[in-house]
């Protein structure tokens, strides 16, 4: 997977169709992402000592990552990620604008 935490991501399915935030952490094993602002929950909190008032805490919960492009802030839209193999490190790379996004490692190449 691509996505990194703290990218931009636009949600492409479910109720929060169309918005633009922050990936707040990745799961790469299972293929979830958590997005701020995104499939948020409520947790109720039964009252005790450390929190006499009780109620209910609102939580994201992961999205797959199939529902969600990567936004890219130098053209402008959502697209997918691609990878490019330049002086023997790996580089993600917009697949519109073909911007370079970040190192992901080194190839075993070079």
């Amino acid at each position: 997977m691509l996505i990194r935490t703290g990218d931009t991501v636009e949600v492409r399915s479910g109720n929060s169709r169309g918005t633009r935030a922050r990936v707040l952490s990745v799961d790469s094993a299972s293929g979830k992402l958590v997005v701020e602002g995104v499939n948020r929950v409520y947790r109720h909190i039964k009252r005790s000592q450390k929190n006499p008032q009780g109620g209910r805490l609102s939580k994201e919960m992961p999205i797959s990552a199939s529902n969600v492009l990567f936004f890219c802030s130098s053209c402008g839209k959502s697209s997918r990620l691609g990878v490019t193999l330049a002086d023997g490190s790996k580089k993600r790379v917009c697949r519109k604008c073909g911007s370079e996004q970040g190192e992901i490692g080194r190839s075993k190449n070079g």
